[in-house]
């Protein structure tokens, strides 16, 4: 290659890379996905019709569209990140994104925006989660990681419903906890199937009836089958941990004993990479 065709690519390199250049393209497109929004603009109805079918579509579906959490005694629920994907989808011309901004020695901050490009409205959200275990020891690389995708995903979400009107999103959430409830068959196949799934996360049954306020499964009523699928789905969205819903077992005998991976740590056992993803505790929800 000749110096005056390396000087001229480099010329080119230079006008490619200058911020007025950037700063243009930038807003040539965001111009175009504005005009593009102003001429295609929504209808709420096709909104309404098309968020139900997706999040309805079938009992399993609507069942990943709704969290809870216990605080303070009482039940936060609310629409999950899964539900946050669909409105996305449907409510159209809205411009989202997610990253991680950083990390300290204890916790890693994630950063979304949800912008509506046809009514020009922006959000963004931050949402902090800790990256040390109970006992003040930093994760590792990969659970740090991790941490940081799902606070990413809760941020996202917070910014989605933020933007698009929470009026339109209840009846939708609202919905697809009776679709949900509706596909479980009976009541006490839902109980067998929820009680069998938290215990095989590691949730002893006691701790389970505590939560719910129930002295035994007989008592488990519909409401609290909302309640622990609510909860399995906070569980795997990040927003939640096991430490965080159950703590310990009782005192005993022989003294306080954990359940879960914990207890088998104790005997010297590794735990599964599953088991460390869910033992990230998150904290309150923002």
């Amino acid at each position: 290659m000749s110096d005056s065709t390396g000087m001229q690519l480099f010329a080119q390199a230079e006008v490619v890379d200058s911020p007025s250049v950037v700063e243009q393209l930038t807003r040539g497109e965001v111009d175009m996905q504005v005009a593009t929004a102003k001429r295609w603009a929504r209808s709420l109805t096709q909104f309404r019709q098309s968020a139900l079918a997706m999040a309805a579509e079938n009992g399993k579906i609507a069942g990943a569209c709704f969290y809870v959490l216990p605080r303070g005694g009482k039940k936060i629920e609310g629409p999950s990140i899964r539900l946050a994907e669909i409105v996305a989808q449907c409510w159209g011309n809205l411009r989202c994104e997610s990253r991680v901004l950083g990390s300290d020695a204890t916790t890693v901050t994630a950063q979304a925006t949800a912008w509506d490009m046809q009514s020009n409205v922006l959000v963004r959200k931050e949402v902090r989660r800790r990256i040390t275990d109970s006992e003040g020891r930093r994760y590792n690389d990969d659970m740090i990681i991790m941490t940081g995708n799902a606070a990413c995903s809760i941020a996202l979400r917070n910014a989605i419903f933020t933007v698009v009107p929470q009026t339109y999103v209840a009846s939708i959430f609202e919905h697809c906890k009776k679709v949900a409830a509706g596909e479980r068959g009976t009541l006490e196949q839902a109980r067998a199937h929820w009680l069998k799934w938290w215990e095989e996360k590691g949730a002893p049954r006691e701790r389970i009836f505590e939560l719910l306020g129930r002295k035994g499964a007989e008592e488990i009523t519909v409401d609290d089958i909302n309640t622990l699928q609510g909860l399995s789905n906070a569980l795997n969205d990040g927003e939640t941990s096991l430490e965080d819903l159950f703590g310990t077992e009782p005192q005993e005998s022989t003294g306080t004993r954990k359940f879960g991976f914990k207890a088998r740590q104790a005997k010297g056992a590794k735990p599964s990479a599953q088991e460390v993803t869910e033992s990230i505790p998150h904290g309150d929800k923002p």
